[in-house]
């Protein structure tokens, strides 16, 4: 009789969590929304402790999936460049670069055909045989940081997009 008793305590408690619940989804900002779902009264946990096995390893998580970009710069507060990048955007891009190459220094700037402006972010120089429109790709490593790879040359200096 008590474990019936239990169970339907803990199951009201869960259909009143389950509309607070729904009730804070609702709140666009994220702010009240973290607030409401805080204020929700945590009644059957005791309960559910007792009926839980002491000792339950955690089941292995899988990595991050990345978050759409917030609309406020604070909410985006704490994630990594990984967590921040959207699921269908590429790690590499390929084209050429416009004009004559024979080398880089740090600042040197790149125009690309697709219309993009990249600049060296680092302290490398490099040069390559003068050539004319080499191909270019430009990868982004685990972290988020960019190197440009030019077509002629084993170096691939840190770049950053201007344009």
């Amino acid at each position: 009789m008590k474990a019936l008793l239990l169970l339907l305590a803990a199951s009201g408690a869960a259909t009143a969590a389950d509309a607070d619940l729904l009730r804070c989804r609702a709140i666009p900002d994220i702010a009240s929304r973290v607030a409401c779902y805080d204020a929700i009264p945590v009644a059957g946990a005791a309960a559910a402790r007792a009926a839980t096995p002491a000792a339950v390893p955690a089941a292995p998580t899988a990595p991050a999936a990345p978050v759409a970009a917030a609309a406020t710069p604070a909410a985006n507060f704490g994630l990594s460049a990984t967590q921040m990048r959207k699921a269908d955007e590429p790690n590499f891009i390929e084209s050429t670069l416009l004009g004559r190459i024979d080398g880089w220094g740090p600042t040197t700037q790149f125009r690309l055909a697709n219309g993009q402006v990249w600049r060296v972010a680092d302290d490398s120089v490099g040069s390559v045989m003068e050539t004319e429109n080499p191909k270019v790709k430009i990868t982004r490593n685990a972290i988020g940081t960019m190197f440009l790879e030019i077509e002629g040359t084993n170096q691939a200096p840190r770049v950053r997009r201007l344009q």
